[in-house]
């Protein structure tokens, strides 16, 4: 039972999110991030907001949470892995590594982030309990998306899914993967200017805000904006994006150990963002990703798993 049944959690009550924390289609938490509430719903029905790590805030239902104190309460025992539980773990088709590891960032203490795409037997889509569209493990520091929902983010230019694309670091890929990695071009639009500019704009906008308000800079958090931008103008130039930060890795390591002036970081902020609208206007890149390709690819992927047998339940 929760100590709240019949009210509301109070501001500054901390919270441990069942979810992926995901702000404008970019997952910056996996579950099991720990959070802040800053403001309370009026009702049960409404969300409460939350604040993460790097500034991250964001809207969560309360069946979206636990509470932080009830957590460890509860939990001395490894989490299960989702995966395992349904036996999914063996249909998963692609696993590569994103996060500081493929960008070149790392340090000893970094995490290992996993992302990858599951395609799941025919039978499981057509049972009544159908499959997740994403599984994620905390613990493992895994994400898995289900074959159509990886196709449908990647086609909307979705950073965290077209890392997975083109990260150097890839761990296991079956026949249909690297079919999948051969036909990256497929994705490549000139949606990529609205999704990561568009998030880049909102980002240093929050920052900006802390910085007023609070006299705080999340300066990791700035360090990915700027990697996200360097990445869309070079996705914009070339069709290719580039995961690793190559050249711009010390400027970069610099502004995550706070060892850059605000200004300077909000200065190249804005050379970029006009580096991205000129690289935009010249781009030879398509208006829109190859939509058909993509679908005969889906088709075709599902029709490899027709005879495939449904797992059998995990003991």
């Amino acid at each position: 039972m929760d100590p709240e049944p019949n009210g509301l959690l109070p501001v500054g009550t901390r919270l441990v999110a069942r979810v992926g924390v995901v702000e404008n289609g970019v997952l910056h938490h996996p579950p099991g991030a720990v959070g802040i509430v800053t403001t309370s719903p009026v009702d049960a029905t409404h969300a409460y907001r939350v604040r993460f790590p790097g500034g991250i805030e964001v809207a969560l239902t309360r069946r979206e949470f636990a509470l932080l104190s009830r957590t460890k309460e509860e939990s001395t025992s490894p989490l299960p892995d989702p995966l395992r539980e349904r036996n999914l773990r063996e249909h998963v088709i692609y696993r590569c590594i994103v996060g500081s590891r493929a960008y070149g960032l790392s340090t000893e203490a970094s995490d290992t982030d996993r992302r990858g795409v599951y395609l799941p037997p025919a039978s499981l889509h057509w049972s009544l309990a159908g499959v997740p569209e994403q599984l994620e493990d905390a613990e493992r520091q895994e994400c898995y998306w289900e074959m159509q929902k990886f196709l449908v983010l990647a086609l909307k230019s979705n950073p965290n899914v077209l890392e997975c694309l083109w990260t150097p670091l890839v761990e296991h890929a079956d026949p249909l993967a690297l079919e999948l990695r051969d036909m990256r071009d497929a994705f490549s639009s000139r949606l990529v200017y609205q999704t990561y500019n568009g998030y880049a704009l909102s980002q240093f906008r929050k920052i900006e805000a802390d910085v007023r308000n609070h006299g705080e800079v999340g300066w990791k958090h700035a360090m990915h904006v700027i990697r996200l931008l360097l990445g869309g103008i070079t996705m914009l130039r070339t069709g290719v994006l580039e995961v690793q930060v190559g050249e711009a890795r010390e400027r970069l390591l610099a502004i995550r150990e706070a060892r850059v002036p605000w200004a300077d970081v909000n200065a190249w902020r804005k050379d970029l963002h006009r580096e991205f609208d000129e690289a935009f206007a010249a781009t030879r890149i398509p208006d829109r990703p190859d939509y058909a390709r993509v679908e005969a690819f889906l088709i075709r992927a599902r029709r490899s798993r027709v005879d495939v047998p449904a797992p059998e339940p995990a003991p």
